[in-house]
């Protein structure tokens, strides 16, 4: 049977493209950052209505939330960090760091670690929002990060097509798998299994590395037309699901990798321009755009 998927919810009120979202920890309320620099926290149960709750001063291209200390951390793109305190978003701490744009956030206990444009690596203490260490682990953008916990390591995907996989505590290069795409790779992802990395990138090709045989690459598809910008499991991990910049979603079985379903413009009343992060629960695959809005969609089985 083929899987249904139904838009349910549209959240708009953005003035920009929106870049990055993430839940609270009850994940009650979703927050989504954007080009205008605004943070905006939205409640699902009450779509209609969304809460400006920050603001800094330029595009906003990533989050990473500690809200158990009412607080965000955002990277802007001109290699901004800015510490956000939500009680006090006035008092905001901004950090020029980077000397490009913050393409990913990443959070593993109490570190917080930047990928920038400028090829480096920071990570930061949450304790006192300083930088502990940099690693100029390419001269081309770092794109995103992805963490292991139980291997205790980092994959990074670079636009000089590399993936790099980092010792989480030394920073110690484990392995380099060298052009990994034809391209920039803008999204890497584990599976919920811990036996798989997947990849996306400027080639629009997805694939698939086996962890557990040297990350030798066991599928490579030519999955979109354009960029794939965002890779994500579905919390039970029996789907996942990739955005790109052909304005397309589309889901996957998370064990074979066959496709199910593509989420298009007009047949699903879908994005109207590029797709640009994902974010899951119980309830929607969320997703959000240059269109300047978020959509929930509600998967039927």
């Amino acid at each position: 049977m083929a899987m249904k998927v139904q838009k349910k919810i549209q959240l708009t009120g953005h003035n920009a493209a929106i870049y990055d979202l993430f839940f609270d920890n009850i994940k009650q309320y979703v927050y989504s950052g954007d080009g205008n620099g605004w943070i905006v926290r939205w409640n699902l149960d009450q779509p209609d209505f969304g809460k400006l709750i920050a603001k800094v001063e330029t595009n906003i291209f990533s989050m990473c939330p500690l809200l158990e200390r009412h607080r965000i951390v955002a990277g802007n793109m001109n290699g901004g960090v800015h510490w956000i305190d939500l009680n006090q978003p006035n008092e905001t701490k901004n950090i020029a760091h980077h000397k490009k744009g913050v393409y990913a956030i990443a959070r593993q206990d109490k570190y917080v670690f930047t990928a920038g444009g400028d090829g480096i690596l920071t990570r930061w203490s949450i304790e006192n929002a300083k930088s502990l260490e940099s690693l100029q682990l390419t001269y081309s953008a770092i794109r995103s990060i992805a963490i292991h916990e139980k291997r205790n390591e980092m994959a990074l995907g670079a636009s000089d097509n590399n993936i790099y996989i980092l010792d989480l505590s030394t920073f110690e290069i484990k392995k380099t798998i060298a052009q990994a795409h034809g391209n920039s790779v803008f999204t890497v992802c584990y599976s919920p299994n811990g036996i798989h990395l997947v990849s996306g990138g400027r080639d629009a090709h997805l694939k698939v590395w086996n962890i557990e045989q040297n990350y030798d690459c066991v599928l490579s598809e030519p999955a979109h037309w354009f960029t794939i910008n965002d890779i994500i499991f579905h919390p039970k991990g029996h789907w996942m699901a990739t955005a790109s910049r052909d304005k397309t979603i589309k889901i996957w079985d998370a064990s074979s990798y066959k496709l199910l379903k593509v989420l298009e413009t007009f047949r699903d009343r879908g994005h109207i321009n590029s797709v640009n992060r994902l974010l899951w629960n119980e309830q929607f695959l969320l997703s959000c755009s240059d269109d300047r809005s978020i959509i929930g969609w509600e998967i039927l089985t």
